[in-house]
């Protein structure tokens, strides 16, 4: 869902895995979850609520090691930085970050 660009779904479906992980777990699922309410909030015209929240989610992301769950977090944080100037600076925003396993 996340990848397709579902994130309301994808902030659902993250938050019943959530709800259930164990809590060392939980942080870097909250980042995941806030980046997708944060590209729900840009894709609404809320670049204001989406600069709050996906700064957020970086900070709960960046606390993880590389690969955590299975997921390419470095080129993820990448990904979310680059939005992250994008937004702040009024220009372009790149491509949507992707979640990508991890190999």
């Amino acid at each position: 869902m996340f990848n397709r660009a579902a994130f309301f779904e994808a902030h659902e479906v993250l938050e019943d895995v959530w709800r259930a992980a164990p809590q060392t777990e939980k942080k870097f699922l909250q980042g995941l979850i806030q980046v997708a309410v944060a590209l729900y909030h840009h894709g609404n015209g809320n670049s204001v609520g989406a600069r709050s929240v996906l700064r957020r989610a970086f900070r709960n992301l960046s606390r993880y090691p590389e690969n955590f769950g299975g997921i390419n977090s470095a080129l993820f944080l990448s990904s979310i930085s680059a939005w992250q100037r994008a937004l702040d600076e009024g220009t372009p925003v790149p491509s949507l970050p992707k979640i990508v396993l991890s190999r």
